[in-house]
């Protein structure tokens, strides 16, 4: 991730946005020498979005199953087809 200082981003916007674009870094903004912002390229971004949504996936499950939410395996089979044939 690539220092960047907020006046810098506002007098170099464009060049500092096609960097990103090409190489794809994340730009992190300060402000007064600490970290403000960070600036990523939309695809970046939706990627991360794409992995969060994996990750919560996986903990609603880890939690369903740490709370005794579980159904055999056969059960599961069954609501499966059922919710196949209702669409």
């Amino acid at each position: 991730m690539t220092p960047r200082p907020v006046t810098e981003i506002k007098r170099h916007a464009t060049e500092i946005i096609a960097q990103l674009k090409q190489d794809g870094v994340p730009v992190l903004i300060t402000e007064h020498g600490r970290s403000s912002a960070v600036l990523l390229s939309v695809e970046e971004y939706q990627a991360l979005l794409r992995r969060l949504e994996v990750l919560e996936g996986i903990a609603r499950g880890e939690r369903a199953f740490a709370e005794g939410r579980t159904v055999r395996h056969s059960d599961a089979k069954k609501r499966l087809e059922k919710w196949k044939s209702a669409k």
